[in-house]
């Protein structure tokens, strides 16, 4: 019999409703102890999932609250077991108190996603389904948490299914094949096998050239706004933000590290990176920005290199357009053309360019088109969008075993030996959907979710 475990479910905060989630075999006859329905009865005897009035007292039989309560017998809850929820007025005192009832009752405070874990386990949900739970509380647009809710209803498991149930079967008749010589079985089809394999391996590195699309999707576009001191940088993050997120002076050095801040522009979900000025510097602290700075650099999906136009190129404008003129997504921005011009979009060997002004917030807007046309473009946000690292590597793994026993087959290995790389292709999709999957790795991922979820 699994412990019965309780927390608050919707978070300590001021709300017009606040609910306490139990779970565990016998959980309806602690809710007894709690709660008395306002007929009388015990809440097993409740119609199903459908809520009851009565009152939630302590144990001195004190009432804390009239509320309502909703009784789901496993398995058909969301853990697979019985599981009963308070739908209580929104006050953390109220809650505080149910809470502490429940624990006196018998029950035990849940952990962190401890709610969710007993769904995979319990084999309500998978581990996709289960990871993506934490990625639909946690999205910041529409569309990654429409993405969220496609993998939670198992939109991805179902791309992976007929993958692992084919190689399933490859294993199976290799198996039988090498287990029983002597049995009628129909021997080895290699070149059954390779078209097989070949499409599997396909299958896979089509979900896998989905990662890039869902990294933007779930955490959006890395965008690195660089330049040398006091060109702008910061001025252009505080207009896109809408706020004096970053301090503003005319000293140069001003912002000594990367400041992070995120806005939606032309659709898209920038996660905008203010970087120090790059330049050569004695002050150690300004020297260790200068070094972030170069690594948001190497790190983004989309660099704005900010220039002054209004005065000639200077050495360290060049080490800037040096360290930029080979990477993909760049854009400059030709600062302050609300003056007279030195700079002219030809001197430059760039192809987007931008006139701009962070004072009259002139040129954002064509910003703005250049975002949208570089990173908003028609994206999948059905759930079959690979968007965790974690599965991303598991699946890596699998194409690159299939592979391998593709290359084994043309080399002539034997059977025993391609088998070796399917089985291994197969392990490591089951840690994609969890049959498979250690135990550490488990309670590390369910780590990241809250107390009540």
């Amino acid at each position: 019999m699994s412990q019965i475990i309780a927390a608050v479910s919707t978070g300590m905060a001021v709300s017009a409703i606040g609910i306490i989630r139990m779970t565990g075999a016998g959980c309806a006859a602690v809710a007894d102890k709690v709660f008395t329905r306002i007929n009388g009865k015990p809440l097993a005897q409740a119609p199903e999932r459908k809520l009851v009035l009565g009152e939630l007292h302590d144990a001195q039989g004190r009432v804390i609250d009239q509320c309502c309560a909703v009784y789901t017998p496993g398995p058909n809850s969301y853990t697979g077991e019985d599981t009963v929820e308070f739908y209580c007025h929104g006050s953390p005192a109220v809650l505080t108190a149910g809470l502490d009832a429940l624990y006196r009752a018998g029950a035990r405070p849940a952990q962190r996603g401890e709610f969710t874990k007993r769904a995979f386990l319990n084999g309500r949900m998978d581990l996709t389904a289960a990871e993506a739970v934490i990625d639909l509380i946690e999205a910041e647009t529409a569309e990654a948490a429409a993405n969220a809710a496609g993998q939670v209803g198992g939109r991805l498991q179902k791309r992976l299914d007929p993958i692992y149930e084919e190689l399933t079967d490859l294993c199976s008749h290799f198996h039988a094949v090498l287990d029983y010589p002597d049995e009628d079985i129909d021997d080895f089809r290699l070149e059954e096998y390779a078209a097989q394999l070949k499409r599997n391996g396909k299958a896979l590195e089509g979900i896998l050239s989905t990662y890039q699309q869902g990294q933007i999707l779930k955490r959006g576009v890395r965008a690195a706004i660089v330049g040398k001191p006091n060109v702008g940088k910061s001025s252009l993050l505080n207009a896109l933000a809408g706020y004096e997120r970053v301090i503003v002076t005319e000293v140069a050095g001003t912002t000594r590290d990367t400041v992070e801040e995120t806005v939606k522009l032309g659709g898209v979900l920038l996660r905008l990176i203010d970087t120090a000025g790059i330049r050569e510097t004695d002050d150690r602290i300004e020297a260790m920005g200068v070094e972030r700075s170069r690594k948001a650099i190497e790190s983004a999906d989309l660099v704005i290199l900010m220039l002054d136009s209004a005065a000639p190129l200077s050495d360290e404008d060049e080490a800037v357009i040096e360290l930029c003129e080979e990477l993909e997504n760049v854009v400059v921005l030709l600062n302050k053309s609300d003056q007279a011009p030195v700079i002219e979009p030809g001197d430059l060997p760039f192809m987007t360019i931008i006139c701009c002004s962070t004072k009259t917030g002139e040129g954002l807007e064509q910003l703005a088109d250049v975002v949208e046309e570089w990173f908003g473009g028609e994206m999948p946000c059905d759930g079959s969008i690979l968007t965790n690292a974690r599965q991303f590597d598991a699946i890596r793994r699998a194409y690159e075993a299939i592979v391998s026993a593709l290359k084994g087959l043309r080399l002539g290995f034997t059977p025993d030996a391609v088998l070796t790389d399917v089985e291994e292709a197969m392990e490591a999709m089951g840690e994609v959907t969890g049959a498979t999957v250690r135990e550490d790795i488990t309670a590390r991922i369910f780590e990241r979710f809250c107390v009540g979820k």
